[in-house]
């Protein structure tokens, strides 16, 4: 199994923080997933540890008592260094639909004239191809999506909205990602996914995990209506397949 050369630095007392190289790739963020399932399986007790992944790093946080940073960091380079060969996580491809109609598409008009893009191509874009999800936070729920084709890269807006409605989908630099709930937000606006992306009230409230993927597809505002309907009675139900690439 090959390894990278990976840092590893105190993040406080009770958290340290594991660097690979500083670039998006899956081959990178497929080695951060198997080295955290090596840690689960042989190395750290989750009752105590929680492991957080995204893009090129892992957070380790321990609950219990500080943690003597420089002892630990010599075992996790040990560990690092002599992981078992560990087969990855059944991965998914979530299919989920978006309407882009202008309404919820706030900022397509202005993407389409600094893009020079008509809106049609720029969906036709969006929803060409499965993005990976290379982290989960900021909200809860909320998916960093990479792969964004390069024709679609537009900069977050210079000033930040007070109020991004939830479902909300949006581009930022070389990303793509759904707001899970209302808040502030400064990526720019182009629909909303009729699918709830976070539900406290579950056993597992977010259903997406790191190292999945996720394709659009467009639907009309009378779907979009019916999804939403579906979603609150509990009968929507999501389009997954099993990801073997």
């Amino acid at each position: 199994m090959s390894n990278y050369s990976i840092s590893i630095r105190p993040y406080g007392v009770h958290t340290v923080l594991v660097e690979w190289p500083n670039k998006v790739e899956e081959a990178i963020l497929d080695d951060i997933l198997l080295f955290m399932r090596h840690l689960r399986t042989n190395c750290l007790d989750e009752t105590f540890w929680e492991m957080i992944p995204a893009y090129n790093s892992l957070t380790l946080l321990y609950r219990k008592d500080p943690i003597d940073f420089l002892a630990f960091s010599q075992t996790l380079h040990d560990w690092y260094s002599n992981k078992e060969e560990a087969v990855l996580p059944q991965k998914y491809l979530w299919k989920l639909p978006v309407c882009y109609d202008l309404d919820f598409g706030i900022d397509l008009k202005e993407i389409s004239d600094v893009l020079d893009l008509s809106i049609e191509n720029i969906i036709a874009l969006h929803t060409k191809s499965p993005y990976t999800v290379y982290g989960i936070g900021f909200l809860p729920g909320f998916m960093y999506l990479g792969g964004l084709p390069k024709e679609l890269e537009v900069p977050r807006k210079a000033q930040p909205r007070a109020r991004v409605q939830k479902g909300a989908v949006g581009l930022a630099s070389r990303q793509t990602g759904i707001y899970p709930q209302i808040s502030p937000g400064g990526w720019n606006i182009i629909g909303n996914c009729s699918v709830a992306m976070f539900d406290a009230s579950k056993e597992n409230p977010c259903f997406v995990n790191i190292g999945d993927k996720v394709q659009f597809y467009a639907i009309e505002r009378a779907e979009y209506d019916l999804h939403k309907i579906e979603g609150e009675v509990g009968i929507y139900k999501l389009e997954k397949e099993n990801w073997y690439a």
